[in-house]
């Protein structure tokens, strides 16, 4: 069996929520992260949504790679569906990623990208509409704000700058 790996761009960075035999840093080319996606589950509710991440079409994403023994790909696999597909506004693929650990590796990865014609594709709101969604959204895995500071604390601690996601940062901080 070949390397499997598993492309994470979002709280997948910080919470991976499964077993991997090596975590790289990784660019993924022709989609970009995007917080587009309404969340009605993990970080808000039908009525009151919160606002996450997806893989949407365009320029480069910089995240991380995790590479899973053979033998345990199906239960990750399994795991990631159950996570991400909750509601399906992800669609699974596989896209080539880049790893960026000097070996100029690339490999095959599987990536959720956000299915632009799901009822939950919030596409690019204004930084204004971002900060109020995040603040009232509150779902299973708790507070959206939490979610939207993980991930910039982990961008920030392994040097990824996504200029989007820090002024909605910034805008947050600004509004308490």
């Amino acid at each position: 069996m070949s390397d499997f790996w598993v492309f994470g761009y979002g709280s997948l960075m910080w919470r991976p929520g499964f077993d991997h035999v090596e975590r790289v840093p990784a660019r993924l080319r022709g989609l970009h992260r995007s917080l587009c996606v309404y969340s009605h589950v993990h970080r808000g509710t039908p009525d009151r949504p919160g606002l996450v991440l997806g893989l949407d079409r365009g320029g480069a994403c910089l995240g991380v790679a995790f590479r899973v023994a053979p033998q345990a790909r199906e239960e990750v696999v399994a795991y990631l569906r159950a996570r991400e597909q909750v509601t399906m506004v992800y669609r699974e693929v596989t896209r080539q990623i880049e790893l960026l650990d000097g070996s100029r590796r690339a490999a095959p990865a599987l990536c959720y990208v956000v299915d632009r014609a799901h009822q939950q594709y919030a596409g690019a709101l204004p930084v204004q509409r971002q900060v109020e969604l995040v603040r009232q959204g509150h779902g299973m895995s708790g507070p959206n704000v939490d979610y939207v500071r993980a991930t910039l604390d982990h961008m920030d601690e392994i040097g990824v700058v996504d200029q989007r996601l820090a002024v909605l940062g910034r805008a947050l901080t600004e509004s308490v």
